[in-house]
C-alpha cells in the first residue's frame, strides 16, 4: 500500500551557491509531484566542524521531498573551513534569505529542521527578527516560521560548561562563556526568548552526545516566556532521530506534521 503523500518518482535536486566559498551552497530537492506548500530548511549537525556536511541528511532529504516537500539542505563554513561562530551564523541567514531568489520555492511557510549542530543553527535562524530589532543582525528577507530541533544544541552556555563533542562549543565559539559573552549573547537560543516562530524539539534521553537536559531546559524557559514550544522525547539515541530508516522517524515526521497543521490552522 502506498504511504499518504508519498511519491515513488525520483526527486529533483538542483545545487545553488549563495556565496563564493565553497562551502556556501544549498541543494533544492523538489517531489516529482506536485509539493506541499511549505519548505522545509535543512541544517546538518557535526558540532559545527568540517568532518562533517550537508550529505549527513541526504536521506532525510529524500524522504520529505518523497512526502511532498520542497527541501533546501543547507551547507555552511564550519570549523576547520574557514568557519566559525561569525562566519557560519552569516551563511545560514544568507542561505535563508538566498530562498526568495529560488522560483522553484513554494510560497508558503519556511520551516527549519535541525540536527545536533544544525539544532542550535536552525533556532538561531528563526530568532533573527529579534536580534535585528535589537540592531545585533541585519532584517531577514526570508522569516523561519517554525522550528523542529533534532537533538539540538539549543543552549550554548550550558553546553560550553559541559564540554561536549570534546570542547565543540568553545571552539565553535571562540572562547568560553565567561571569555566571550557577547557572543554567546548573540547566538545562544536560550538568550533570545522569546521568538515568534514555534518550536518543536526532538531528544533521547539515551543521547550520549548532546544531553537530553538541554532541549528540556530550552522548552522549560521558553514556556515560562509563553512561547509555544514542547519537547518529544524519542526512544533512541542522538543520530536516530536524523535517520530515516530508524524508528524514532516516525515521530519525527508526526511532530512535523503536527507543526504544520497548528501553524495552518492559527493562518487561516
Amino acid at each position: 500500500m502506498t504511504e499518504p503523500h508519498v511519491s515513488s518518482g525520483a526527486p529533483r535536486v538542483s545545487r545553488h551557491a549563495y556565496g563564493e566559498d565553497p562551502s556556501q551552497f544549498a541543494e533544492l530537492i523538489r517531489p516529482a509531484g506536485a509539493p506541499r506548500p511549505e519548505t522545509l530548511v535543512l541544517l546538518h549537525g557535526g558540532f559545527w566542524r568540517s568532518a562533517f556536511g550537508a550529505d549527513h541528511l541526504s536521506g532525510v532529504a529524500e524522504d520529505l521531498s518523497r512526502r511532498g516537500w520542497v527541501v533546501w539542505n543547507v551547507e555552511y563554513r564550519r570549523v576547520g573551513n574557514g568557519g566559525g561562530v561569525s562566519e557560519t551564523l552569516a551563511d545560514v541567514a544568507a542561505a535563508i534569505d538566498y530562498l526568495d531568489r529560488v522560483p522553484e520555492t513554494p510560497a508558503g511557510p519556511v520551516v527549519a529542521l535541525g540536527h545536533s549542530a544544525g539544532g542550535h543553527l536552525a533556532t538561531w535562524a528563526a530568532g533573527r527578527s529579534a536580534l535585528a530589532a535589537v540592531g545585533r543582525v541585519p532584517e531577514p528577507v526570508v522569516e523561519v516560521g517554525a522550528v523542529v530541533s533534532l537533538a539540538g544544541v539549543v543552549d550554548l552556555v550550558s553546553a560550553a560548561r559541559l564540554g561536549i563533542g570534546n570542547g565543540a562549543v568553545a571552539q565553535f565559539m571562540g572562547g568560553g562563556p565567561d571569555d566571550v559573552p557577547e557572543r554567546y549573547a548573540l547566538a545562544d537560543p536560550m538568550a533570545h526568548l522569546p521568538i515568534a516562530a514555534a518550536v518543536r524539539c526532538v531528544h533521547a534521553r539515551a543521547d550520549d552526545r548532546v544531553p537530553f537536559a538541554l532541549s528540556e531546559a530550552y522548552v522549560g524557559r521558553a514556556r515560562e516566556a509563553s512561547m509555544d514550544a514542547s519537547l518529544v522525547e524519542a526512544r533512541g539515541d542522538h543520530f536516530s532521530v536524523a535517520d530515516a530508516r530508524s524508528p524514532d522517524w516516525s515521530t519525527v515526521l508526526g511532530v512535523l506534521e503536527d507543526l504544520l497543521a497548528e501553524e495552518s490552522a492559527r493562518s487561516g
